[in-house]
């Protein structure tokens, strides 16, 4: 019998630690196929990384339009209400994390470059109370620069008799996005709309890469180092397989913080093996936790039924699961 994934740990470090999430493409099926999706013996990995792109591209225009009444745009809805309902939640996570030692602040790092996330949290500042921070400075121009995912922003009172740190969300794309472009002193401009030609880092990796792809590839996960490597931090992961090796291999330097926690949630059971085998491990560390959905409650995880009578029924873990479980560990008296 497998034994269960307890989540009362979990919830523990995530109201009272540095808490990060790795957000992979996973999570954006099926509005966005895997790049899996896009290669056949008939295609090259250029090929497939442009269909892969084209389709990115196209996704993100439409998740920028009122959709909301479209009656062709069933994925991409469903896709964008389970990320809404994830940022939610993880806004409840900071609301109710009074006894947090730390700062006020939660990093999504994703290597997704749509625009989903963007687009909730849009939807969400209209009446929730955060800051969202996308490491941007500037007004006619929004700049991109690490050095300002190091920024806190406080309440003052009226009188300034006190000084209250505002809850933040920091959003970290190391692999770029749809609304980045290059502006003419090598820097990155982030744009309220998709543009012609966005800044990504294609799934193949650094081979090939200019160098100014390369300094950002290596700022923004930089800056995912930096944070892996504070005491009292926990990272949760999902969508994400881990065969970007750079990440992999900063994971792996990571895990000898022993004051940080990793917890890996696999789409199925399969997939435990596929992330070890990336992450070069044969086995899991202390602070390293891969859960299958056979370890989850049944409220927990998704079950597909089989029509073939010689097959097993199979469960699977997405982002709608990890609201709920995130959703109970809020509200947990």
């Amino acid at each position: 019998m497998v034994e269960k994934f307890d989540i009362k740990q979990l919830r523990y470090f995530a109201m009272t630690k540095r808490l990060n999430f790795l957000i992979g493409s996973g999570t954006s099926v099926p509005a966005i196929p895997l790049m899996s999706f896009f290669k056949s013996k008939d295609n090259s990995d250029e090929e497939a990384n442009n269909l892969l792109s084209d389709k990115v591209k196209a996704v993100s225009m439409k998740v920028l339009e009122d959709i909301s009444n479209a009656n062709d745009e069933d994925n991409i809805k469903a896709v964008l209400k389970r990320y809404s309902e994830f940022i939610k939640v993880v806004l409840q996570l900071l609301y109710h994390a009074n006894s947090r030692q730390v700062t006020k602040n939660i990093n999504i790092f994703t290597t997704n470059y749509d625009l989903f996330i963007e687009k909730s949290l849009d939807e969400l500042m209209k009446y929730e109370s955060f800051v969202f921070n996308d490491g941007s400075n500037g007004y006619f121009n929004r700049i991109l620069d690490s050095a300002n995912y190091n920024k806190s922003v406080a309440y003052r009172g009226l009188n300034d008799n006190y000084l209250n740190e505002l809850p933040t969300l920091s959003l970290i794309k190391p692999h770029g996005s749809m609304n980045w472009e290059r502006g003419q002193e090598d820097n990155i401009l982030i744009r309220q709309s998709v543009v012609e030609n966005p800044v990504v880092v294609k799934p193949t990796g650094l081979e090939g890469q200019e160098t100014f792809l390369n300094n950002h590839f290596h700022d923004m996960l930089r800056v995912f180092q930096l944070e892996l490597d504070k005491p009292q931090s926990i990272l949760i992961v999902i969508g994400f397989s881990f065969q970007d090796k750079h990440i992999a291999k900063m994971l792996n330097r990571s895990l000898k913080n022993p004051e940080l926690n990793v917890f890996i949630f696999c789409y199925s059971e399969s997939d435990k093996q596929k992330i070890l085998t990336n992450l070069g491990l044969s086995d899991c560390p202390r602070n390293l936790n891969v859960i299958t959905p056979n370890e989850l409650d049944e409220k927990y995880k998704t079950k597909h039924e089989v029509e073939d009578e010689d097959e097993s029924d199979w469960f699977s873990f997405d982002l709608s699961n990890l609201t709920e479980l995130l959703r109970d560990m809020s509200f947990e008296e």
